[in-house]
Protein backbone atom coordinates (compact mmCIF):
# COMPACT_ATOMS: atom_id res chain seq x y z
CA UNK A 1 0.00 0.00 0.00
CA UNK A 2 2.07 2.89 -1.23
CA UNK A 3 0.71 6.55 -1.26
CA UNK A 4 2.02 9.47 -2.75
CA UNK A 5 -0.48 12.05 -1.62
CA UNK A 6 0.86 14.46 0.87
CA UNK A 7 1.82 14.23 4.40
CA UNK A 8 -0.38 17.01 6.57
CA UNK A 9 2.29 19.10 7.28
CA UNK A 10 0.34 21.15 9.66
CA UNK A 11 -0.30 18.44 11.22
CA UNK A 12 3.09 17.16 11.67
CA UNK A 13 4.18 20.33 12.55
CA UNK A 14 1.96 21.05 15.18
CA UNK A 15 2.81 17.56 16.72
CA UNK A 16 6.74 17.87 16.38
CA UNK A 17 6.74 20.51 19.19
CA UNK A 18 7.31 18.68 22.63
CA UNK A 19 5.39 21.40 24.03
CA UNK A 20 2.18 21.30 21.90
CA UNK A 21 2.05 17.48 22.77
CA UNK A 22 2.59 17.69 26.79
CA UNK A 23 -1.13 19.95 25.93
CA UNK A 24 -2.35 17.36 23.85
CA UNK A 25 -1.71 14.94 26.45
CA UNK A 26 -3.18 17.18 29.73
CA UNK A 27 -6.32 17.93 27.36
CA UNK A 28 -6.52 14.00 27.12
CA UNK A 29 -6.41 13.67 30.88
CA UNK A 30 -8.89 16.48 31.56
CA UNK A 31 -11.09 17.00 28.54
CA UNK A 32 -11.15 20.51 28.65
CA UNK A 33 -9.52 23.22 29.94
CA UNK A 34 -8.80 27.12 30.10
CA UNK A 35 -5.89 28.15 28.90
CA UNK A 36 -5.00 29.30 32.24
CA UNK A 37 -5.19 25.94 33.87
CA UNK A 38 -3.25 24.24 31.28
CA UNK A 39 -0.41 26.84 31.98
CA UNK A 40 -0.83 25.75 35.46
CA UNK A 41 0.20 22.61 34.36
CA UNK A 42 3.22 22.94 32.55
CA UNK A 43 6.43 25.33 32.94
CA UNK A 44 5.69 27.95 30.31
CA UNK A 45 3.37 30.64 30.07
CA UNK A 46 -0.33 31.21 29.60
CA UNK A 47 0.82 33.20 26.46
CA UNK A 48 3.14 30.35 25.32
CA UNK A 49 -0.25 28.08 25.31
CA UNK A 50 -1.97 29.95 23.54
CA UNK A 51 0.45 30.31 21.00
CA UNK A 52 0.65 26.77 20.97
CA UNK A 53 -3.66 25.60 20.66
CA UNK A 54 -3.52 28.26 18.33
CA UNK A 55 -1.17 25.79 16.22
CA UNK A 56 -3.19 22.86 17.70
CA UNK A 57 -6.56 24.31 16.12
CA UNK A 58 -5.51 25.23 12.66
CA UNK A 59 -3.87 21.88 12.21
CA UNK A 60 -7.67 20.36 13.71
CA UNK A 61 -6.60 19.02 16.94
CA UNK A 62 -7.88 21.01 19.06
CA UNK A 63 -11.38 22.67 19.33
CA UNK A 64 -12.94 25.25 21.34
CA UNK A 65 -16.00 26.60 22.68
CA UNK A 66 -17.40 29.05 24.82
CA UNK A 67 -18.59 29.10 28.69
CA UNK A 68 -19.75 32.89 29.83
CA UNK A 69 -16.26 34.63 29.78
CA UNK A 70 -14.09 31.50 29.55
CA UNK A 71 -12.76 30.10 26.40
CA UNK A 72 -12.45 26.40 27.16
CA UNK A 73 -10.18 24.20 24.70
CA UNK A 74 -10.56 20.11 23.82
CA UNK A 75 -9.22 18.00 21.89
CA UNK A 76 -10.88 17.55 18.69
CA UNK A 77 -12.61 13.84 17.47
CA UNK A 78 -12.45 14.23 14.38
CA UNK A 79 -8.90 15.83 14.44
CA UNK A 80 -7.50 13.01 16.84
CA UNK A 81 -8.91 10.21 13.50
CA UNK A 82 -7.19 12.33 11.20
CA UNK A 83 -4.01 12.23 13.34
CA UNK A 84 -3.86 8.17 13.85
CA UNK A 85 -4.83 7.61 9.79
CA UNK A 86 -1.78 9.63 9.47
CA UNK A 87 0.61 7.91 11.59
CA UNK A 88 -0.89 4.89 10.43
CA UNK A 89 0.44 5.82 7.09
CA UNK A 90 3.15 6.76 8.02
CA UNK A 91 4.00 3.31 9.86
CA UNK A 92 2.46 1.38 6.77
CA UNK A 93 5.36 3.60 4.74
CA UNK A 94 8.27 2.82 6.91
CA UNK A 95 7.35 -1.24 6.75
CA UNK A 96 7.29 -0.99 3.21
CA UNK A 97 11.14 0.55 3.31
CA UNK A 98 11.82 -1.64 5.70
CA UNK A 99 11.03 -4.35 3.95
CA UNK A 100 12.63 -3.51 0.76
CA UNK A 101 16.18 -2.78 2.72
CA UNK A 102 15.77 -6.47 3.86
CA UNK A 103 15.19 -7.51 0.43
CA UNK A 104 18.15 -5.88 -0.80
CA UNK A 105 20.19 -7.17 2.20
CA UNK A 106 19.13 -10.57 1.88
CA UNK A 107 19.50 -10.68 -1.89
CA UNK A 108 23.33 -9.19 -1.41
CA UNK A 109 26.03 -11.38 -2.69
CA UNK A 110 28.19 -12.48 0.02
CA UNK A 111 30.68 -14.12 -1.44
CA UNK A 112 32.88 -11.11 -1.86
CA UNK A 113 32.56 -10.30 1.98
CA UNK A 114 35.69 -11.06 4.40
Amino acid sequence: MSSTAPFNEELWFAVAEPSRRKLIELLLLKGEATASKLADEVPFSRQAVSKHIAVLKRAGLVKERKAGKEVLFSLSPDGLSVAAQELSRAATLWDERLQKIKQIAENFPTENLP
